[in-house]
């Protein structure tokens, strides 16, 4: 039972009947007390963000996912395949794509071997490309899964699946799973934070953060780097601090009277939100101010105050689990890698954007790890699908080289928060069209994140129109082999 619904529950017919204090025949015993046996019980509001513990020890308290929005091309960053650069320019084999479904390419299209150059690095021997030359520094740290496969193909239905367990949208989203589950260790911050770099929305939109059918109270909060750091919480021209607590004083009695006589879960999250907004007047433009960082600091991450970037929202991503909050998204629009045109090419197109992540990413590593952090800070890294090892189709007569989207397999990679570190996992076959041995479903992932949060991901439930919904939806296996 939802303990939002138990309200709810008590006001049906058969349960008030069971529950009014001895039963039906307290009713002609309570009469002749002088007693009330119809009272309602007492309502109480909770805080629905208050801090819950895990089905069992975590390793992992706290969630930065990384999202590299449109996937960037793996097979140019993490999954060196030297037979695939010996064969480029020759046709793809027809038993490789006889039957399968491409975003933008039909025919027979050639293959494509990488432009980049790639080296081992770390004692575990990590491959990595030239392209992201700041994360060669903390190879030791990560674990690249080169076996990610999901059946979506395009970016909207695929990152939704991602996130929320359904190409559909409508289901919670990971982030709201998981404030859900654990509720947020600091009551001045939202428990579930958003940031978006490059000016646009995830392919999903706000599904892909929103809260589906679970309590709003646990859907994402967009922040931003610039400007208001959450739009319309600040005070209206005109409205003191006081006049705002005495406003607010008046509607939780209105929302009290409401919870009472309805029930309804929705008015326990108005109420939490409006508190929770008069604490984050404060407390947000603080933690969000990153002007107070060392000048080393900003140096290292490559951020600059005031402007609105990928290297500002990984910093603040540091200061925002530092403060408690439960869950950081970031959001990164600009790696659909299709090459029509320069910068979407695998040569100066890939370097630039890039150096837009790779230094600061490298910079939140070592941050967190120095600070004690990152062992229990699960980061995540990746896109929605991977990049075919042919060229796009559109792009056959062009000298600009670039990927269509492909779902087969594809690679992401974890650190931190419980996962073995300087390991690849899994692998794709000699060319990269399938998987080698050890397949990672987007489920099997879903499920290992919930474990390192330290949830049984088939019982973390959540009941809505006469059914038990999970994340995982009725899937996932925990990949226990990258578990330290």
């Amino acid at each position: 039972m939802n303990p939002q619904f138990e309200q709810l529950h008590l006001q049906t017919r058969r349960q008030f009947l069971q529950t009014t204090q001895l039963g039906v025949g307290a009713l002609a015993l309570n009469s002749l007390l002088g007693t009330s046996a119809s009272a309602a019980p007492e309502f109480s509001v909770v805080n629905p963000l208050a801090p819950k513990s895990p089905h069992f020890a975590a390793k992992a308290k706290r969630v930065i996912y990384l999202h590299l929005t449109g996937s960037p091309p793996h097979l140019d960053l993490y999954d060196y395949k030297p037979e695939l650069v010996k064969l480029s320019g020759q046709d793809a084999p027809e038993s490789f794509i006889k039957g399968k479904r491409f975003a933008f390419t039909s025919g027979t299209p050639k293959l494509l071997g990488t432009p980049r150059k790639f080296t081992q690095h770390g004692q575990g021997g990590v491959w990595l490309s030239d392209a992201i030359p700041h994360l060669h520094s903390v190879a030791d740290e990560m674990c690249v899964i080169r076996s990610m496969f999901t059946e979506q193909f395009n970016h909207a239905p695929a990152e939704l699946l991602l996130y929320t367990g359904s190409a559909r949208s409508g289901r919670p989203s990971m982030g709201s799973w998981i404030t859900y589950g654990l509720g947020s260790e600091n009551e001045n911050l939202p428990g579930f934070v958003v940031l978006i770099s490059s000016g646009v929305q995830p392919n999903g939109g706000k599904n892909s953060y929103g809260s589906g059918f679970l309590p709003s109270v646990y859907q994402g909060v967009q922040c931003r780097s610039k400007g208001d750091p959450v739009l319309y919480a600040s005070d209206p021209p005109g409205m003191t601090r006081d006049l705002r607590r005495q406003t607010l004083d008046a509607l939780h009695d209105l929302n009290q009277i409401q919870a009472q006589e309805l029930g309804n879960p929705e008015t326990l999250t108005r109420i939490a939100q409006y508190e929770l907004a008069f604490r984050m007047q404060m407390s947000v433009p603080e933690v969000m101010d990153i002007s107070k960082e060392t000048k080393e600091t900003h140096e290292a991450y490559g951020a600059m105050p005031g402007a609105a970037s990928f290297a500002n929202n990984c910093l603040l991503a540091r200061r925002l689990v530092e403060q408690g909050v439960r869950y950081v998204q970031l959001f990164d629009w600009g790696w659909d890698f299709h090459g029509t045109g320069p910068g979407e090419a695998l040569t100066d197109g890939l370097t630039n954007k890039c150096a837009t992540m790779d230094k600061p990413i490298a910079a939140l590593i070592k941050d967190l790890k120095q600070r004690d952090l990152l062992k229990d800070t699960l980061i995540i890294c990746g896109g929605e699908f991977g990049r075919t090892p042919f060229r796009e189709g559109r792009t056959a007569n062009s000298p600009n080289l670039g990927r269509d989207h492909f779902p087969d397999c594809y690679s992401m990679w974890v650190a931190g928060g419980g996962v073995k570190g300087g390991i690849m996992h899994g692998e794709s076959d000699e060319l990269g069209f399938s998987i080698a041995h050890d397949k990672v479903h987007v489920h099997d992932l879903q499920a290992t994140i919930m474990h390192l949060l330290g949830f049984d991901h088939t019982k973390l439930t959540y009941r809505f129109q006469g059914r038990d919904y999970r994340l995982t939806d009725v899937h996932g296996e925990v990949v226990k082999n990258i578990i330290a």
